[in-house]
């Protein structure tokens, strides 16, 4: 790809999946990865803030093979660099809690009784414990590729067991919400949004005239880099009807400012409350349209179209409160309907 339609100090190369990626590299200045589409105002921003950047102090030097120079040499990596901002801010916080305490140790001499026995200390807290568990995996296979170690003493470690997550909405939860708020209502129309495109909470929130295209959305699932596009239903059609929200989002606060994710998360659970269903959440919607699309009769390709999982094991963990007895229903009807001798009423076929 050529150079010469990009801003100054800006080049793009292709990542190992194929991708196309861009980078600001001055001299004086910190190398940074864009990762805005050039062109477009994000990307600007992103540019201009790179052009106005200063040369970070040294790093600071770590005695050889202990984890806080791991650390620091896993903070450069193209992985990382390439991680979105949002994924950095996540596995930093966790990575430097273990650094506070562990940073000076050898990461050499650490075996898997070692962190056997951390993790079975937080037996308490299963979700920390195996978010710690995937982070100090990739730390050491890290180590791996530095020549530190020749192996991972995290694979032989297991995952705790942990709940089942958010709820999936029922259909009786479902009416019960439709029942509390009709249609013209600021919750029916995210209740439908949240629906019909099995989206999160927080990439709902972006939807918006934009994204529509006659009677179908074009979406963007953040998390893993998908896109999807969506037919709208009646109910979804209805609801804008009713209550077209902004012009920028559909899904905007009373005073037509944009939602927060965690605003909008508080404002939605107080409208379960208020339905008479507190222990169902936005996300437990991406659930419930998961498990409809199983009992539709959708293949896992065609779920996965919808709800923009990257694997099947993703879109069967969130489709699995489907109607077992519907399901085998369904699918033993169109058995009998192929592969049956007599007809319904005993005759021959």
């Amino acid at each position: 790809m050529g150079r010469r339609w990009l801003p100054k100090n800006v080049t793009s190369f292709k990542d190992r999946h194929g991708k196309t990626r861009y980078r600001f590299r001055q001299k004086g200045k910190p190398a940074k990865y864009l990762h805005h589409t050039p062109g477009t105002p994000e990307f600007l921003a992103e540019y201009l803030a790179a052009q106005n950047g200063v040369m970070p102090p040294p790093e600071e030097r770590w005695p050889p093979f202990t984890y806080d120079a791991l650390i620091t040499s896993f903070y450069q990596s193209p992985r990382w660099i390439d991680s979105k901002p949002s994924t950095q801010k996540t596995y930093r916080s966790i990575i430097e809690r273990f650094r506070a305490k562990n940073g000076h140790k050898d990461v050499r001499r650490v075996t898997t009784a070692t962190i056997e026995r951390k993790l079975g200390s937080m037996r308490e807290t299963p979700a920390a414990a195996n978010n710690l568990r995937k982070v100090l995996s990739r730390l050491h296979r890290h180590a791996i590729k530095l020549g530190w170690r020749q192996d991972n003493p995290v694979d032989a470690t297991d995952n705790f067991r942990t709940g089942k997550g958010f709820h999936p909405w029922s259909e009786e939860e479902i009416d019960a919400f439709d029942a509390r708020w009709p249609f013209g209502t600021r919750e029916r129309l995210a209740k439908e949004l949240l629906l019909a495109t099995a989206q999160r909470r927080s990439d709902a929130l972006k939807v918006g005239p934009g994204n529509r295209q006659g009677d179908d959305l074009v979406l963007h699932h953040s998390k893993n880099d998908s896109g999807t596009h969506v037919p709208m239903g009646p109910d979804l059609l209805e609801a804008l009807r009713t209550f077209p929200g902004g012009e920028t989002a559909y899904l905007e606060t009373q005073f037509g400012k944009p939602f927060t994710s965690t605003g909008f998360y508080n404002w939605f659970k107080r409208a379960c409350v208020k339905a008479g269903i507190p222990h169902c959440s936005p996300h437990g919607l991406r659930k419930a349209t998961s498990r409809r699309l199983a009992e539709a009769g959708a293949t896992v390709l065609e779920g996965r179209a919808v709800t923009g999982h990257k694997t099947d094991r993703e879109f069967a963990k969130y489709a699995e409160s489907a109607n077992k007895r519907a399901l085998a229903g369904k699918a033993m009807s169109n058995v009998h309907k192929r592969f049956a001798k007599t007809g319904p009423e005993g005759e021959s076929k």
